[in-house]
C-alpha cells in the first residue's frame, strides 16, 4: 500500500554541466528514489549513474549540523558575530582587499548573486572568485575575446543536427554521459555522421569515434592553427561572412600560416600521422554542419584561452557559429558554473555579464545596486588569491561549498595559506573535508536536496532546483547566511530578501537595466515573477526578453556580436606547449574525472555502488612504460613532484601514450593516505584566464614493492589506519580499507590491537612463517571488524566479507570468515563494470560464453548498459577481446 506521505518534486541534478532534470520521490522527509525528468529538454528522462544514485548520497550522516568555532559548537549569533567582528576590523585596518570570498559552481545562482553583490558592491572588493576558475575560465576568456561576451552560441540539439562532431579534450562518455549517449543515438540514426576525438589518450569516448587522433599533450592550438591555414589553402573559407561579420582575420591567418604552413609541419607539431591530419582537415573543410565540442583538455592549460580562440577562429572563418549543427561548443564542468558567471562570480567580472574595464558597466551596476563602495578593479583569481593569503595580503577568507585544499594546484601551498590565515570561514554541508579541517569557523549550509533556486547549464538553459527535504540541524541556505552577515555589517536594507524569488527578480531586472540589446545576458522578461510563477518556472534558455519571451536556442545566427564594432574577432594565436616542461626521466601527468565519481568525493563516496567501479586511486600507464619500469596492473605506484607524493594502483593500458600518465582528481585525505593528485600540480596559470595547467604536469614515477598488503572491513570508521598506504570505501554497513606497508612486517597481533577497536572476543590465524595473518573481532557476538594481511599472494575478494559485518556468526562461519570465503563458494561477480545494475566482469564473461555476443544481448540478459550507457565502451572492449 502506498505511503500517504509519499510525493514527488521536479528538480535538477547537482553534478555536471549537462543540467539534467530529476524527479525526486520523497517519503517522510526522506529521498527514496530518483528518476529522470522526461519533460526536461536537457536529458529527456535519462540519468547517468551518478544522477541515478542521488538518493544514496543524502541523509544526515557526516553532515555539518551546527555552527562551530575552533571545533566547538556555538550558536549562529556567536559564529556570525565572530565573522563580522573580524571582517569589519580587517576592512577598517587594512582595507576591503584584505578579505575575500571563494565560491563554488555547485551553489545556486541566487546564492552567487548575494555573495557578489555584497563583496563587490558593499564591502568594496572584487576578491570573490570561484572554483569555476579551475574548469571554465579559459573558455570564458576565449568567448569574450572572440564574441565580445561570455556567450555559448550552441545548444544540445546541435549534437543531433551536426554532420561532423569533433570532441577536443573531452571524455564525454565519462564526464558528460547524457550528452555522449545523445550523440551515440544520433549516429545510430544517421551513420554518416563523422565523429572525431582529439585526445592524447584513448578514452571511453573513442568507442564512438570514426577517428581518434592521439595528438601530443598540449598541442591542440597547433592543430587548429594548421586547420585555419588549410582552410585558406583549400578555398574553404566563407569570405562573405568574414567580410561582413568578422575582424582580425588577416592577422590570425598570417600567424597560423607562419607557425603551421602545411600538413606536414602541423602533424610534426602534434605528433600525428599527416594522413590523419589531412583526413580531419578535409572533413572539416567540406562539412558545413561542423560542431567542435571542447572541455577541460582545452581549458586546463597555461594557454587554454589561446586554444579556445584557435578553435573559434576556424568556426568564424567558415561562418559556422550559431547555426544548426555548426558552432564551437564549450561544455561546462559544474552544474552552475554558467549561473555563477551570469552574476559576476569570477573576480574579473561584474554582474549580468558586465565588465570592470567598461566605465558605463561600472556605473550601471553601482546605480542599480545603489552600491556605496563599488569595487573599481578586478580582484584576485583563485590561484593568486591563495598565494595572497599565504603572504598575508588577504587576512580573512570565506569559502562556500568547495574544497580548495584538494582541488587547487599545489595543494600543499593552499593548506599552508589557510593555516596562516587570520580567519578561515567555511560554509559547507559536510563536516569533515580537507578544507573544513583548516577552518576557524564552520557554518552549516543546506545541500542539493534542501536548496531552492536556479542553475544554468551548458546550453544557457536556466532550470529550477527545488528543495524537497527539510534542512537538518541548524543548516541554513547560503543566501540566508550571507544576508544575515550583510545585515550585521550594516547593509540590511540592500539584503532584505525573504525568498530566493526576490533575489532572482533583482537579478533579472539588473540584466535588462540600461541594456537595450547591448549585452548578451538579458532575462528581463523573467522579472516580476510571482513566487508561484517562479516556483513553476520551466527550463528556458537565455536571452529571455520581450522580443524572445520563450528563450533563445542559438546565438549569433544573425552575425551580430557584442564587440564595439558588432563584428566577431579572430585572434592571432602563437601556439605554445605546456609551460612546465619535462626533464629527462619525467612523465607527463594528465588529471581528470573517473566515471562514477564527482570532484573531491564528499558526496559520491557516500554511495557504495559509485565506488564499485573504481575503489582506489589509480595511475594509468602505457604498456611500454610499465614494462620498462617493471610495473604490473594492480601494483602500487608512486608519483612525486613539488615535494608531494601520490600513490595509486597501476592500470597498464594500451590506451595511454608512452611517457604520459593519467590519474583521477577525486581522492582526498578522508579517503586515501596519498590520493590528492593536485598536490603534484604546479600553480602555473593561463595569463589571460588565470586557469591552472592541470592537464600537463611533470612527475617522477616509481613502482613500489610493499612488504605486505592487507584488507580491513570495519563497522566503525577508522580515522587514520596505522599503515603506510591506505584507501577507504563506504559500505552499506561500515567501511572497507585497502592497506599496505613498506617497512618491516609488524608483529601482527600486537600491531592490530594497538589501533583497531578493542574487543574481548577476538579470533586470529597466523601462519608459521608469519607471511599471512587474519583476525576478526566481535562486539556482542556480532562481527565488528575483520583484518586479512599477506606478505605474498592475493587477498580474497571483498564482496562476501562485506556482507558479514554486523552479523552474528556460528563457530563454522567464524572459521569461514578467516579463510575469506564461504565454504560453499559464494558467487563472485568480479570487478563491477555496470554500476547502475551492479553487474561484474565475471557475470558478463559467463553471459558471453552462454551466447550473449553483443552489447544489446548482454543488456537483455543482465541489464548492463541499458540505463546511462557509461559502461558500454567497456562492454564492447570485453566483447572484442573475448
Amino acid at each position: 500500500m502506498k505511503n500517504n506521505t509519499e510525493s514527488s518534486t521536479l528538480t535538477t541534478c547537482p553534478y555536471c554541466g549537462v543540467g539534467c532534470g530529476v524527479e525526486a520521490r520523497i517519503s517522510d522527509n526522506r529521498l527514496i528514489a530518483v528518476s529522470g525528468d522526461a519533460s526536461h529538454p536537457a536529458n529527456k528522462g535519462r540519468l547517468c549513474v551518478k544522477g541515478s544514485a542521488l538518493h544514496e548520497t543524502t541523509g544526515h550522516q557526516g553532515r555539518l549540523l551546527y555552527p562551530q568555532i575552533q571545533g566547538q559548537r556555538v550558536s549562529w549569533d556567536s559564529a556570525l558575530d565572530k565573522v563580522v567582528d573580524t571582517f569589519a576590523r580587517l576592512i577598517d585596518q587594512h582595507g576591503p582587499d584584505s578579505v575575500a570570498f571563494y565560491l563554488s559552481g555547485q551553489i545556486l545562482t541566487e546564492d552567487y548573486y548575494v555573495a557578489n553583490k555584497l563583496m563587490k558592491g558593499f564591502i568594496g572588493s572584487a576578491n570573490v572568485d570561484t572554483n569555476s576558475r579551475l574548469c571554465m575560465s579559459s573558455a570564458v576568456a576565449g568567448q569574450k575575446r572572440a564574441f565580445g561576451s561570455d556567450t555559448v552560441p550552441a545548444c544540445y540539439d546541435d549534437l543531433d543536427e551536426a554532420d561532423l562532431v569533433v570532441l577536443v579534450g573531452s571524455n564525454a562518455a565519462w564526464a558528460h554521459p547524457i550528452l555522449y549517449q545523445r550523440l551515440v543515438r544520433a549516429k545510430q540514426a544517421r551513420p554518416d555522421i563523422q565523429v572525431v576525438v582529439l585526445d592524447p589518450r584513448r578514452t571511453a569516448t573513442c568507442d564512438l569515434a570514426d577517428r581518434h587522433l592521439a595528438l601530443k599533450p598540449g598541442s591542440d592550438a597547433f592543430l587548429f592553427n594548421g586547420l585555419l591555414s588549410y582552410l585558406a589553402q583549400a578555398n574553404a573559407l566563407d569570405e562573405a561572412y568574414i567580410a561582413q561579420h568578422c575582424e582580425g582575420f588577416d592577422a590570425a591567418l598570417e600567424q597560423a600560416q607562419r607557425q603551421c604552413p602545411d600538413l606536414i609541419t602541423t602533424a610534426a607539431h602534434c605528433g600525428l600521422d599527416p594522413a590523419d591530419v589531412q583526413w580531419l582537415f578535409e572533413r572539416f573543410a567540406c562539412t558545413e554542419r561542423s560542431l567542435t565540442f571542447y572541455s577541460q583538455g582545452i581549458n586546463q592549460s597555461s594557454s587554454g584561452t589561446d586554444k579556445a580562440n584557435a578553435i573559434i577562429n576556424c568556426h568564424l572563418a567558415t561562418g559556422r557559429v550559431g547555426k544548426p549543427g555548426a558552432s564551437p561548443f564549450s561544455i561546462t564542468g559544474q552544474p552552475n558554473a554558467m549561473g555563477g558567471r551570469e552574476v559576476g562570480g569570477l573576480a574579473n567580472q561584474l554582474a549580468a555579464h558586465m565588465e570592470f574595464g567598461n566605465p558605463t558597466h561600472l556605473e550601471t551596476v553601482a546605480d542599480f545596486w545603489q552600491a556605496p563602495r563599488m569595487a573599481q578593479a578586478p580582484g584576485l583569481k583563485a590561484v593568486d588569491l591563495f598565494q595572497a593569503i599565504e603572504r598575508g595580503d588577504v587576512k580573512a577568507v570565506w569559502i562556500i561549498g568547495t574544497n580548495p585544499a584538494v582541488s587547487l594546484p599545489d595543494s600543499a601551498q593552499v593548506r599552508r595559506a589557510l593555516q596562516r590565515c587570520e580567519l578561515v570561514v567555511v560554509s559547507d554541508c559536510i563536516e569533515q573535508t580537507d578544507t573544513t579541517a583548516l577552518a576557524d569557523v564552520l557554518l552549516p549550509a543546506t545541500t542539493w536536496a534542501e536548496k531552492n533556486g536556479t542553475v544554468t547549464n551548458s546550453e544557457r538553459r536556466i532550470s529550477r532546483q527545488r528543495g524537497f527535504l527539510k534542512a537538518p540541524g541548524e543548516a541554513r541556505h547560503d543566501w540566508q547566511i550571507l544576508c544575515d552577515f550583510a545585515t550585521r555589517l550594516g547593509f540590511g536594507d540592500a539584503f532584505a530578501y525573504q525568498h530566493p524569488a526576490d533575489i532572482f527578480d533583482e537579478h533579472a531586472r539588473l540584466s535588462g537595466y540600461r541594456n537595450q540589446g547591448s549585452r548578451d545576458f538579458d532575462i528581463s522578461a523573467l522579472a516580476e515573477l510571482s513566487r508561484s510563477q517562479y516556483d513553476a518556472l520551466a527550463p528556458i534558455q537565455w536571452p529571455v526578453t520581450e522580443a524572445s519571451p520563450e528563450g533563445t536556442a542559438r546565438m549569433f545566427a544573425d552575425g551580430h556580436y557584442f564587440t564595439p564594432s558588432g563584428r566577431a574577432r579572430l585572434l592571432p594565436i602563437a601556439a605554445r606547449m605546456p609551460a612546465n616542461p619535462c626533464r629527462d626521466g619525467d612523465f607527463v601527468l594528465n588529471t581528470g574525472r573517473s566515471r562514477d565519481q564527482w570532484h573531491t568525493m564528499t558526496r559520491t563516496a557516500r554511495s557504495p555502488r559509485l565506488l564499485d567501479h573504481c575503489d582506489e586511486p589509480y595511475i594509468e600507464i602505457s604498456e611500454r612504460d610499465a614494462q620498462q619500469q617493471r610495473i604490473h596492473s594492480g601494483d602500487l605506484v608512486s608519483l612525486s613532484a613539488l615535494d608531494a607524493e601520490y600513490i595509486g594502483r597501476a592500470r597498464v593500458s594500451p590506451n595511454q601514450q608512452p611517457g604520459s600518465l593519467f590519474a583521477p582528481i577525486h581522492w582526498n585525505d578522508r579517503y586515501a593516505s596519498h590520493g590528492a593528485v593536485d598536490a603534484l600540480v604546479a600553480a602555473v596559470t593561463d595569463p589571460v584566464s588565470g586557469q591552472p595547467e592541470l592537464k600537463q604536469s611533470p612527475v617522477r614515477m616509481l613502482g613500489l614493492r610493499p612488504r605486505w598488503q592487507g584488507m580491513l572491513l570495519s563497522l566503525d570508521a577508522i580515522e587514520t589506519p596505522a599503515s603506510d598506504y591506505w584507501s577507504r570505501v563506504t559500505l552499506e554497513q561500515g567501511e572497507r580499507y585497502a592497506l599496505a606497508g613498506f617497512s618491516d612486517r609488524p608483529d601482527w597481533s600486537d600491531w592490530v590491537k594497538s589501533w583497531l577497536p578493542a574487543s574481548t572476543d577476538l579470533i586470529e590465524l597466523l601462519d608459521s612463517r608469519a607471511n599471512h595473518y587474519r583476525a576478526a573481532a566481535f562486539r556482542d557476538g556480532r562481527l565488528l571488524w575483520v583484518f586479512i594481511a599477506s606478505c605474498e599472494g592475493e587477498l580474497p575478494p571483498p564482496a562476501w566479507l562485506s556482507t558479514q559485518l554486523g552479523r552474528s556468526l556460528t563457530t563454522k562461519e567464524r572459521m569461514q570468515l578467516l579463510s575469506g570465503r564461504p565454504s560453499e563458494g559464494a558467487p563472485d561477480q568480479g570487478a563491477i563494470i555496470c554500476s547502475c545494475f551492479q553487474v561484474g566482469e565475471k557475470r558478463i564473461r559467463q553471459a558471453m560464453k552462454e551466447g550473449a555476443n553483443s552489447v544489446e544481448s548482454l543488456g537483455k540478459a543482465l541489464n548492463c548498459g541499458t540505463n546511462c550507457g557509461s559502461c558500454i565502451p567497456e562492454l564492447r572492449a570485453l566483447i572484442a577481446h573475448a
